[in-house]
């Protein structure tokens, strides 16, 4: 994992994401879901990319079931982007790098 995403909990996603400054975009996964380890190398990229304007953030949904029911997490691999401690947008299942930069963009 690259050491521009964050792993968050159920402890610390209220200060993680939702008082974050910056747009954050969550990762919901699970180490035993295969699209999630697929689409971990772009979460990392886009992380990098934004670093300056946006937080990236992994929430390992076996580990964290209180935060994932909260938000009604069916499938995984799910993004949500919060802006202002709420959801702008999201993407449930594999995504495009492209995708996921212009979801992020929207909110800059």
């Amino acid at each position: 994992m690259s050491e521009n995403v964050l792993d968050v909990t159920d402890q610390n996603f209220e200060e993680e994401v939702l008082n974050s400054e910056k747009p954050v975009l969550v990762d919901f996964w699970a180490a035993w879901c295969a699209p999630c380890r697929t689409l971990a190398p772009t979460v990392d990229q886009i992380a990098q990319e934004f670093s300056d304007q946006a937080k990236v953030v992994k929430l390992n949904v076996d580990d964290n079931a209180e935060i994932s029911a909260k938000y009604n997490i069916k499938g995984i691999p799910t993004l949500l982007l919060f802006k202002g401690g709420e959801i702008k947008d999201q993407i449930v299942g594999a995504a495009s790098k492209d995708n996921i930069a212009r979801m992020i963009q929207a909110q800059l």
